[in-house]
This record gives structure tokens, sequence and C-alpha cells, in this order.
């Protein structure tokens, strides 16, 4: 029996200028996740959870809100680009470009801009993406840049973190 790895994630030297990342995973958004991130995040503006109040605005129906648009591109992301970074440095140039509806499944898809290798932390790199979603249709309804730093290959601070099984794993277990 072999042991096969699973996909550990990029590290700083995987990263080239000008590389484009098609998240693999799309999300289909719901009332109820709008809803509950609204309620989880204090947002109070009705235009997020009143049909009657969001009737009354030009989109009809209630919008989903921003920032659970931003969240879920990031976490779209991080299977391509971020499953080793260690520290978010910043995002900038956040844009709302498109409205999201409960029912819209978004896609994203990040393009490598920069990227250096840390003066203060030899075990590490810092790398600057665009990152941009879009609706089942091809609209972008966000996009922003996002600067992270990433572990290089090998850096002992993530080494042995999977446990050892106290009996290995084999074909005739129940």
């Amino acid at each position: 029996m072999t042991v096969k790895p699973g996909w550990t994630g990029r590290f700083y030297e995987d990263f080239e200028l000008g590389d484009v990342y098609k998240h693999p995973l799309g999300r289909t958004v719901t009332e109820n996740d709008n809803i509950w991130f609204s309620l989880l995040t204090m947002n109070t503006n009705q235009m997020h959870f009143n049909s009657l109040y969001a009737s009354q605005s030009e989109f009809k129906k209630p919008l989903v809100v921003s920032t659970l648009t931003v969240a879920i591109a990031v976490g779209q992301s991080v299977t391509d680009i971020t499953q080793n970074a260690f520290a978010n440095l910043g995002w900038d140039e956040i844009r709302m470009t498109h409205p999201v509806f409960a029912g819209d499944t978004l896609f994203s898809e990040s393009i490598v801009l920069e990227k250096r290798e840390s003066g203060s932390r030899p075990h590490a790199g810092i790398v600057t993406v665009r990152t941009r979603t879009l609706n089942q249709h091809g609209d972008e309804v966000c996009s922003f840049k996002r600067t992270f730093y990433v572990y290089k290959r090998g850096a002992e601070q993530i080494e042995g973190i999977f446990p050892e099984g106290k009996a290995p794993l084999t074909l005739d277990q129940e």
C-alpha cells in the first residue's frame, strides 16, 4: 500500500508573475446565507433581509451583502493561493461591480501581480494577487487586490502537523 500525499497548496516558489488560477469551486448563494451573514455581522441594512423594503429599490429584491460576496471570493481562492499563507497583509481596491442576488452562483479567479522574498522572515515570501469574482452569466461582481505572507517550501513551521495514527490504516479495518 502506498501513501499518496494530498494537495498541499502552493508555496512561495510556486508563484510566478502573470499566473492565473481559476479557482475550482463555484458557490451558489442562498437567501439563508445572506440573512445569516447579515445577522452574524450585525448588518442592519434592510436591503439584505427585508423583501418588502428591497422591492421599493431599483433592484426590486434583496441584495446579497457585499462583505459576504468578498468572503466567498477569498474562500474560493484559498485552495490555490493561500493554503500555505500565514498572514494576510492587506486587501486593496475592493470593487463591487455588479449586484449579487440569492440564487447567483459565484466563481473566482486570481492573477499573480507581485512577489518578493521577506526581509524579516527567511522562511516566507510576500505575494500580491488580484482576484475577481464572476456570476453564472460571466458578469464581474467584485474584484480586489490581496497581499499575504506565504511559507516557502520546506519551512519548518509547517512540518509534522499531520498526526501519526496509533494504528496503521489498512484495507481490512472496519
